[in-house]
Protein backbone atom coordinates (compact mmCIF):
# COMPACT_ATOMS: atom_id res chain seq x y z
CA UNK A 1 0.00 0.00 0.00
CA UNK A 2 2.98 2.32 0.64
CA UNK A 3 4.07 2.29 -3.02
CA UNK A 4 0.48 2.96 -4.10
CA UNK A 5 0.08 5.94 -1.72
CA UNK A 6 3.52 7.30 -2.68
CA UNK A 7 2.52 7.12 -6.35
CA UNK A 8 -0.71 9.00 -5.67
CA UNK A 9 1.14 11.69 -3.74
CA UNK A 10 3.73 12.15 -6.48
CA UNK A 11 1.25 12.07 -9.38
CA UNK A 12 -1.52 14.20 -7.87
CA UNK A 13 0.99 16.42 -6.06
CA UNK A 14 2.73 17.21 -9.34
CA UNK A 15 -0.61 17.91 -10.98
CA UNK A 16 -1.64 20.16 -8.07
CA UNK A 17 1.27 22.58 -8.32
CA UNK A 18 -0.68 24.88 -10.63
CA UNK A 19 -3.67 24.78 -8.28
CA UNK A 20 -1.87 25.71 -5.08
CA UNK A 21 1.54 27.11 -6.08
CA UNK A 22 1.04 28.99 -9.35
CA UNK A 23 3.48 31.79 -8.49
CA UNK A 24 6.19 29.26 -7.56
CA UNK A 25 5.50 27.33 -10.77
CA UNK A 26 5.96 30.46 -12.89
CA UNK A 27 9.25 31.26 -11.11
CA UNK A 28 10.50 27.73 -11.78
CA UNK A 29 9.58 27.94 -15.45
CA UNK A 30 11.52 31.22 -15.74
CA UNK A 31 14.50 29.84 -13.79
CA UNK A 32 14.70 26.45 -15.52
CA UNK A 33 13.18 27.20 -18.89
CA UNK A 34 9.90 25.80 -20.13
CA UNK A 35 11.39 22.66 -21.73
CA UNK A 36 13.32 21.66 -18.62
CA UNK A 37 10.31 22.37 -16.38
CA UNK A 38 8.06 20.24 -18.60
CA UNK A 39 10.68 17.49 -18.62
CA UNK A 40 10.90 17.38 -14.81
CA UNK A 41 7.11 17.63 -14.50
CA UNK A 42 6.61 14.80 -17.01
CA UNK A 43 9.22 12.59 -15.37
CA UNK A 44 7.67 13.03 -11.92
CA UNK A 45 4.19 12.39 -13.34
CA UNK A 46 5.39 9.22 -15.05
CA UNK A 47 7.10 7.98 -11.88
CA UNK A 48 3.92 8.63 -9.89
CA UNK A 49 1.78 6.90 -12.50
CA UNK A 50 4.00 3.81 -12.61
CA UNK A 51 4.06 3.62 -8.79
CA UNK A 52 0.25 3.87 -8.72
CA UNK A 53 -0.06 0.94 -11.14
CA UNK A 54 2.56 -1.17 -9.34
CA UNK A 55 1.09 -0.38 -5.92
CA UNK A 56 -2.47 -0.99 -7.09
CA UNK A 57 -1.53 -4.36 -8.53
CA UNK A 58 0.31 -5.31 -5.31
CA UNK A 59 -2.65 -4.40 -3.10
CA UNK A 60 -5.27 -6.25 -5.17
CA UNK A 61 -4.39 -9.56 -3.55
CA UNK A 62 -4.83 -8.34 0.02
CA UNK A 63 -7.41 -5.66 -0.66
CA UNK A 64 -10.22 -4.99 1.76
CA UNK A 65 -13.72 -5.09 0.26
CA UNK A 66 -15.90 -2.31 1.66
CA UNK A 67 -18.92 -3.17 -0.48
CA UNK A 68 -19.69 -5.47 -3.40
CA UNK A 69 -20.75 -3.58 -6.49
CA UNK A 70 -23.73 -5.07 -8.33
CA UNK A 71 -23.03 -6.20 -11.90
CA UNK A 72 -25.14 -3.42 -13.41
CA UNK A 73 -22.70 -0.83 -12.08
CA UNK A 74 -20.02 -2.28 -14.37
CA UNK A 75 -22.24 -1.50 -17.37
CA UNK A 76 -22.65 2.09 -16.22
CA UNK A 77 -18.90 2.34 -15.66
CA UNK A 78 -18.19 1.14 -19.20
CA UNK A 79 -20.63 3.68 -20.67
CA UNK A 80 -19.33 6.56 -18.53
CA UNK A 81 -15.78 5.67 -19.53
CA UNK A 82 -16.74 6.07 -23.18
CA UNK A 83 -17.80 9.62 -22.34
CA UNK A 84 -14.62 10.15 -20.29
CA UNK A 85 -12.35 9.06 -23.15
CA UNK A 86 -14.13 11.31 -25.63
CA UNK A 87 -13.74 14.24 -23.21
CA UNK A 88 -10.05 13.50 -22.62
CA UNK A 89 -9.47 13.18 -26.38
CA UNK A 90 -11.23 16.52 -26.91
CA UNK A 91 -8.56 18.26 -24.84
CA UNK A 92 -5.90 17.25 -27.41
CA UNK A 93 -7.70 17.74 -30.74
CA UNK A 94 -7.75 21.37 -31.93
CA UNK A 95 -10.87 23.22 -33.04
CA UNK A 96 -13.37 20.63 -31.85
CA UNK A 97 -16.73 21.78 -30.53
CA UNK A 98 -16.48 19.75 -27.31
CA UNK A 99 -13.37 21.62 -26.17
CA UNK A 100 -14.76 25.00 -27.15
CA UNK A 101 -18.06 24.43 -25.36
CA UNK A 102 -16.71 22.79 -22.19
CA UNK A 103 -13.34 24.64 -21.88
CA UNK A 104 -11.78 21.95 -19.67
CA UNK A 105 -12.71 18.57 -21.17
CA UNK A 106 -9.61 16.84 -19.72
CA UNK A 107 -10.64 17.57 -16.14
CA UNK A 108 -14.27 16.73 -16.87
CA UNK A 109 -13.06 13.46 -18.40
CA UNK A 110 -11.02 12.64 -15.28
CA UNK A 111 -14.05 13.44 -13.10
CA UNK A 112 -16.23 11.15 -15.20
CA UNK A 113 -13.60 8.38 -15.22
CA UNK A 114 -13.10 8.56 -11.43
CA UNK A 115 -16.83 8.69 -10.66
CA UNK A 116 -17.51 5.80 -13.04
CA UNK A 117 -14.93 3.64 -11.29
CA UNK A 118 -16.12 4.60 -7.81
CA UNK A 119 -19.63 3.28 -8.47
CA UNK A 120 -18.37 -0.13 -9.58
CA UNK A 121 -15.42 -0.58 -7.24
CA UNK A 122 -16.02 -1.12 -3.54
CA UNK A 123 -12.50 -2.06 -2.51
CA UNK A 124 -10.49 0.10 -0.15
CA UNK A 125 -7.69 0.67 -2.66
CA UNK A 126 -10.24 1.46 -5.39
CA UNK A 127 -12.05 3.97 -3.21
CA UNK A 128 -8.73 5.63 -2.31
CA UNK A 129 -7.57 5.72 -5.94
CA UNK A 130 -10.73 6.90 -7.64
CA UNK A 131 -11.84 9.08 -4.72
CA UNK A 132 -8.47 10.87 -4.77
CA UNK A 133 -8.70 11.51 -8.49
CA UNK A 134 -12.30 12.71 -8.20
CA UNK A 135 -11.47 15.14 -5.38
CA UNK A 136 -8.41 16.38 -7.28
CA UNK A 137 -10.47 16.91 -10.46
CA UNK A 138 -13.16 18.86 -8.59
CA UNK A 139 -10.55 21.14 -7.01
CA UNK A 140 -8.63 21.51 -10.30
CA UNK A 141 -11.80 22.33 -12.23
CA UNK A 142 -12.61 25.13 -9.78
CA UNK A 143 -9.04 26.40 -10.10
CA UNK A 144 -9.21 26.35 -13.90
CA UNK A 145 -12.49 28.27 -13.88
CA UNK A 146 -10.98 30.90 -11.59
CA UNK A 147 -7.90 31.29 -13.84
CA UNK A 148 -10.07 31.47 -16.95
CA UNK A 149 -11.99 34.46 -15.55
CA UNK A 150 -8.79 36.49 -15.69
CA UNK A 151 -7.92 35.49 -19.27
CA UNK A 152 -9.47 37.03 -22.33
CA UNK A 153 -10.70 34.37 -24.68
CA UNK A 154 -10.13 34.54 -28.39
CA UNK A 155 -12.55 33.18 -30.94
CA UNK A 156 -11.64 29.73 -32.17
CA UNK A 157 -12.56 28.27 -35.53
CA UNK A 158 -14.84 25.28 -34.99
CA UNK A 159 -14.45 22.36 -37.30
CA UNK A 160 -17.08 19.66 -37.59
CA UNK A 161 -14.38 17.42 -39.07
CA UNK A 162 -12.19 17.87 -35.98
CA UNK A 163 -15.18 17.22 -33.74
CA UNK A 164 -15.84 13.99 -35.64
CA UNK A 165 -12.13 13.09 -35.37
CA UNK A 166 -12.37 13.66 -31.61
CA UNK A 167 -15.33 11.30 -31.33
CA UNK A 168 -13.72 8.60 -33.47
CA UNK A 169 -10.37 8.71 -31.64
CA UNK A 170 -12.13 8.74 -28.24
CA UNK A 171 -14.21 5.70 -29.19
CA UNK A 172 -11.18 3.82 -30.56
CA UNK A 173 -9.06 4.51 -27.46
CA UNK A 174 -11.98 3.50 -25.22
CA UNK A 175 -12.46 0.25 -27.15
CA UNK A 176 -8.74 -0.63 -27.11
CA UNK A 177 -8.55 -0.06 -23.35
CA UNK A 178 -11.85 -1.86 -22.72
CA UNK A 179 -11.03 -4.96 -24.76
CA UNK A 180 -7.26 -5.13 -24.31
CA UNK A 181 -5.45 -2.46 -22.31
CA UNK A 182 -7.30 -2.57 -19.00
CA UNK A 183 -6.56 -6.23 -18.41
CA UNK A 184 -2.98 -5.84 -19.64
CA UNK A 185 -2.17 -2.88 -17.38
CA UNK A 186 -4.46 -3.39 -14.39
CA UNK A 187 -5.03 -7.13 -14.58
CA UNK A 188 -8.81 -6.83 -14.54
CA UNK A 189 -11.00 -7.61 -17.53
CA UNK A 190 -13.89 -5.10 -17.33
CA UNK A 191 -16.09 -7.09 -19.71
CA UNK A 192 -15.67 -10.51 -18.15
Amino acid sequence: MLIFILGLIIFLGTHSIRIFFEAWRIKQIHALGEKKWKGIYSLLSLIGFVLIIIGYNQTKLSNIVIWNAPLWTWHITILLNLIAFILITASYVPNNAIKVKLYDPMILGVKTWAFAHLISNGTLVGIILFGSFLIWAIVDYKSCRTRRLSITTESIYLSSVMTAVTLVIGIIVWAVILFYGHELIIGINPIM
